[in-house]
Order: structure tokens, then sequence, then C-alpha cells
């Protein structure tokens, strides 16, 4: 099988026939060729052939949100033990104002009330829902219009929070750990977030190995989105996150971020959750995860290079004022 990555442009000097990336203001005239047990090469963007469709067409709306753009989904963990920000916002009413804080900068927002962190144990269903169900009701009660994510692995918890004013189930597991949330998604009309994964929280950064990270990261989420339209879950309604730091080393980690252009030959938006992850820690001098803010902005904008159309950040005011510069100096819309 050969992949096309497309080698992302910014210039405001396009040369006669470049391609623009997924309707956006990006643009490519070169791909790299990819092949397993071959070198990667370098050739005009031509020679991809009918896969230039799929990587020029413009991305349907996701949840009520052009794609043409950068998109920014704010973090809330409802949580006591996520890695980064585990008990601040357990409370109800802390919840409430982070999330309404968040909401300024945001396009969306995502709650989730179970930790993914590696090592972490399954949350009981009713707990789960107890956590989220009340805060983003409590958010639409209080005017809050933005989309709201629920970030949830099970049906139960997911069916639960659509009652309460959710409008994305956003799915670490990519609709595998839970065999009623695909169709529920699909009989609700609801978009979807597929995250590639290898193992389980509680084991996932054990040994975790891959042949080629990012062919197989691919190759996993296309797996997953072929499942997802089974179901009856239209590729339009989907979006892919290759999972940075959910089975993956440091190295894996970098290598995803380098190639993130591949994963738009999936035809879907793709979302990029890096935010205040260990690999950032470890490269960036950062032991404590909520000193990682710059580094966490610094991938962000990697990501928004290479065409990313959603990052998840906890750091959404922040994101914001760099994601405006970054527009600013490649004269799109700020």
């Amino acid at each position: 099988m050969i992949y096309w990555r497309p080698l992302v442009q910014s210039d405001l000097s396009r040369p006669r026939g470049a391609v623009p990336l997924a309707g956006g203001a990006l643009w490519f005239s070169q791909v790299e060729r990819l092949e397993r047990g071959r070198a990667p090469q370098v050739v005009p963007a031509a020679e991809a052939g009918s896969a230039l469709d799929v990587l020029a067409a413009p991305r349907a709306d996701f949840a009520g949100l052009a794609m043409d753009r950068p998109r920014i989904m704010g973090i809330l963990n409802v949580t006591p033990d996520s890695f980064s920000d585990g008990g601040r916002f357990l409370a109800p009413q802390a919840a409430l104002a982070q999330a309404r804080a968040m909401a300024e900068a945001a396009d969306i927002l995502d709650i989730g009330g179970e930790s993914t962190r590696p090592g972490a144990l399954p949350v009981p269903v009713d707990e789960e829902i107890a956590r989220t169900a009340p805060v983003i009701a409590a958010l639409r009660a209080a005017g809050v219009a933005v989309p709201i994510s629920i970030d949830t692995r099970k049906a139960a918890v997911a069916k639960a929070a659509l009652a309460a004013g959710a409008d994305i189930i956003n799915d670490v597991a990519a609709l595998s750990y839970d065999p009623a949330l695909g169709p529920l998604a699909a009989a609700q009309g609801v978009p979807v977030v597929l995250m590639h994964h290898q193992g389980t929280p509680e084991t996932m950064q054990a040994d975790p190995r891959y042949d080629d990270v990012l062919l197989d990261v691919f190759d996993g989420l296309a797996d997953r989105v072929a499942a997802a339209e089974a179901l009856g879950i239209p590729r339009s309604r989907i979006a892919v996150d290759p999972g940075i730091g959910f089975g993956k080393t440091v190295a894996h980690n970098l290598a995803l971020i380098r190639g993130l252009s591949l994963f738009h030959g999936l035809g879907c938006p793709v979302l990029l959750g890096a935010s205040r992850k260990r690999f950032i820690g470890v490269i960036g001098g950062a032991e404590a995860a909520d000193a990682r803010m710059p580094g966490s902005v610094a991938v962000a904008l990697a990501g928004v290079a290479q065409g990313v159309q959603i990052v998840r950040v906890h750091d959404g005011t922040e994101t914001r004022q760099a994601l405006r510069l970054w527009q600013a100096v490649n004269g799109g819309e700020a």
C-alpha cells in the first residue's frame, strides 16, 4: 500500500498548481510517498493521483463548526485523579466556573469524568455520569452555547451527557470499548472523535511497540473509521485523533507529530491532543504537568502548521493568543 503525506505550506505566495489542504488556507505542491519497507520519497503532488481528491476536499462542518480554520477544544476534567488537573474541578461549582471561563477562548468544551492517564482504572458508570451530566446541564442552563463534547468510552455515560446537552462523543477507545456506544452515536446522529490507542490505560505505557508508528496508527484509524461507517456513522461526522501518549513512547509521539499531515488522507478533520503530556515535560524540562503550557502551545502550533483542524488543550486562553499571532503572520483569519 502507498501512503501520501502532503508537505504543507502556509506561505501567501503559492506556486501555480498548488493544492489546497482540506479546503482550508494551507496548501501543498509536494507529497511524501510512503511505503512499508521502502525509503520515503518527496515527489510532485500530482503523482498522488486520485488521493489528491481526498486531501483537497473541504471537510464538513463538525458540530456546526466550519473546519476551514483551526478550532480549540478546551479540556475540563471533573475527576479526582487526572494527570494534569485532577481534583481541581471535581466540585460542581468549580467545574461550572472553569467551563464558563474556558468557553471565552475555546470553540468546543470537552468534559470528562474518567481519567485515562497511564495506570488509571475504570470508573463505575453511575459515578462517571454523576460527575459529568450535571455539569453539562448546568452549562446549558447558564447559557453557554459552544458545542460540548463528552469524553467517555461508555454508552450510558454518553447517553446521559447527550440528554443533558452535549453535542459530540469523544472516545479514546474509538468505539471499541463499549459495543453499545457506536450504535448510540449513529442513532442520535452526533459527531464522534475516534482516537487511536494501544492497550488500555492500565497497561498502555508498559512497552508500546510498532513496526512503523505513523503508518500503523494511520491503518488503525482507517479501520476504526470503517467500523464506524458500518454502524451508520458517516465519515462527515467523524474526526480522528492519533492518540499522542496513548500507548506511545516519546519517540513515537514525535514521529506522529512530525507526520501529522498524513492523517488528512482519511478524509476527516484531524484532532491533536498533546496538551501537558509527559513527553512535553521530558523534552522541555517541566516535571509538573501544570508547568508545561509553553511546550503544549508549541506542539499545538506545530499541529496547526500541518493543517490540524482541532487542538485539544488545557490552556485555552494562551493557545488562542498564540493561534491569533500564528494566523496573523501567515495571513489567515485570526
